[in-house]
């Protein structure tokens, strides 16, 4: 009976031991390495959208196909972009001619006005001296009337002093004082003073003539220095003139320019008609038929490629104490039956998934319950680790880190 019970009492110890023993290779083991069940294959997801509206004409591609980069996915029906081209070349052409016919027109509306500029200052040169010559014959002509005056008027006063002689001498000549031949003298003496009085009258006459000739040549000389100011004036706006041309020759190029533009976008839409695959991959997703029409912007398939997959492995908060980028990986991959596959940490998120969520948490309104966050890791297979690329993005996976 004792024997017996020392023998459980020997069992239920080594029990114990056992399971202490259990334990301790337990936690030996699994020291040093962290592990999640939230966790799943992602990869990149290229969306391919209709850049340019229109009738679908041809698919060449469906659903979970392989395609590989620069293949032809779908045609739009370019004939309305065909059209757009046609008239953007005819626009180009046109703005061309202009731009070329206006810069042709600069140098020579430069060197027209400089011309002009030149044989206007010519001009105002001879008009200037054209009546500064003219306003001295004016002046001549009022000297010659001055001295035609003053001449007359010493002629008036001689005939008149004579006149008085003769009258004189007439009632002497009836006295018999004098002699006939005095008083024809005296007659004579007379005439000759009253011709030459005459004839300074003439001259008097003749030289206001030739003041009113000089006055009006003076006015036509003015008129002319003022016609030749005037077209002097009009050439100084040369520059002006220079700069109007220019601006429109600068013009005229950045309209060839935009019609050039518009001829290179209306060739891309024509281009953006034939969509292609960007990447290799797998097409997924394809909602896009024949005879379907298409606007810009709408999704028509999506392609992933997967030859570039990564995990992302939420751990808690408390797991990353001695997690760091570089560290090696298993993953265990559920749709295979718990497969492993070798890798290693990349990154470790910026910030914990609720961070990023539409409604992030706000601790701060006083309800405030402390929960273990997550925070993404990113972990990369080794390379040929997936050759048959088995791993689909969204698939269930189980990553080990060892931190140790």
């Amino acid at each position: 009976m004792a024997l017996l019970q020392n023998l459980r009492v020997r069992a239920i110890a080594a029990a114990v031991l056992a399971m202490v023993a259990s334990i301790g290779i337990w936690l030996w083991v699994t020291a040093g390495r962290e592990s999640t069940d939230d966790a799943q294959i992602d990869a990149h997801v290229t969306q391919i959208a209709a850049r340019v509206g229109g009738t679908v004409q041809a698919v060449y591609v469906d659903d979970n196909r392989r395609v590989d980069a620069g293949t032809t996915l779908v045609e739009i029906d370019p004939r309305d972009y065909q059209v757009a081209v046609e008239k953007a070349r005819a626009a180009l052409a046109d703005a061309e001619a202009a731009a070329a016919a206006a810069q042709s027109g600069v140098p020579i509306t430069t060197q027209s006005a400089t011309s002009n500029l030149t044989s206007a200052r010519g001009s105002v040169e001879q008009a200037t001296s054209a009546v500064a010559s003219a306003q001295k014959q004016v002046e001549a002509a009022h000297a010659r009337v001055a001295s035609a005056q003053a001449k007359l008027r010493e002629q008036e006063a001689t005939s008149a002093k004579a006149a008085r002689d003769v009258e004189r001498l007439r009632g002497l000549l009836a006295k018999d004082e004098i002699s006939q031949q005095q008083f024809d003298a005296a007659s004579a003496a007379a005439d000759a003073a009253r011709a030459a009085a005459d004839s300074a009258r003439a001259q008097v006459t003749e030289a206001e003539a030739g003041v009113l000739m000089s006055e009006s040549a003076l006015a036509q000389a003015r008129a002319g220095h003022q016609q030749a100011d005037a077209v002097l004036r009009a050439a100084l706006t040369a520059p002006d003139q220079v700069k109007q041309i220019s601006a429109r020759a600068a013009a005229a190029d950045a309209q060839a320019k935009q019609a050039k533009a518009t001829l290179d976008q209306a060739e891309l839409n024509m281009q953006y008609a034939t969509i292609k695959a960007p990447v290799a991959g797998i097409v997924s997703r394809k909602s896009v038929e024949v005879g379907q029409v298409v606007q810009a912007g709408q999704p028509l398939m999506a392609i992933i490629p997967l030859e570039n997959v990564w995990v992302t492995a939420n751990f808690k908060e408390t797991q990353l104490q001695n997690m760091r980028p570089g560290q090696r990986a298993t993953i265990k991959v559920d749709a295979y039956g718990g497969k492993s596959f070798a890798g290693k940490v990349d990154s470790i998120a910026a910030a914990t998934g609720a961070r990023f969520s539409m409604l992030p948490p706000e601790n701060a309104t006083g309800n405030y319950v402390k929960v273990v966050q997550r925070i993404p890791v990113k972990i990369v297979l080794d390379a040929g680790q997936d050759p048959d690329r088995q791993l689909r993005p969204g698939m269930s996976v189980e990553p080990t880190v060892y931190t140790k």
